[in-house]
Order: C-alpha cells, then structure tokens, then sequence
C-alpha cells in the first residue's frame, strides 16, 4: 500500500512538473522572436511590404496552429526553421498572439 501511495504521488508530481515546463512562454518567445525573426519581419513585426509580410495582428489572421505550422515548415520566402524545439515554436506563436 505505501509503494502504491508513493509511486502515486511522484508520477503526480511528475506530471504537474512537465505541464509547467510545457506552458507558453511569451517572454521567451520575444528572444527567440529576436534571434530567428527580426531579420525579415523587423523588430516591430512590421515586415517589409511585398516581400515579407507584418507578423503584427497574426493572431487574428491565423490559427495559433497556422502559425505554428508556419515557422516549422516555412513557406514562399520564409525557410523551415526546423532547428526549433515544438516548446520553442510554441514560445515564439505565444509572442506573436500578443
């Protein structure tokens, strides 16, 4: 009974620890937003019209799904930025819905 108590309780712990570390991180996001980001679409997400597009408002344009879909696989002029981790995509589509 206390073996089954206790394996209880760490596997509980185990997974409130990984929905912690799993959960959006904004503030992350807007250092990776920097490192990956600012080249084309600017550090205001304003872009550069006609060839790259405004990432502000994205939120209401797309899906966080689109979005995140996006940034992983690329498309037109955007590379995959498949070196990205899913949290860290996660992280950066959190950013941008700001």
């Amino acid at each position: 009974m206390k073996t089954t108590l206790a394996m209880a309780v760490a596997l509980g712990s185990m997974s409130v620890a990984t929905a912690a570390w799993c959960k959006d991180d904004p503030a992350a996001g807007a250092k990776l937003y920097t490192a990956n980001c600012t080249a084309c679409h600017g550090a205001d997400r304003a872009g550069m019209p006609g060839a790259f597009p405004a990432l502000t408002d994205i939120g209401k344009r797309m899906a966080p799904a689109q979005i995140k879909e996006k940034i992983s696989k690329g498309g037109g002029l955007m590379p995959p930025f498949s070196q990205l981790s899913q949290q860290e995509i996660d992280d950066i589509a959190s950013y941008l819905a700001k």
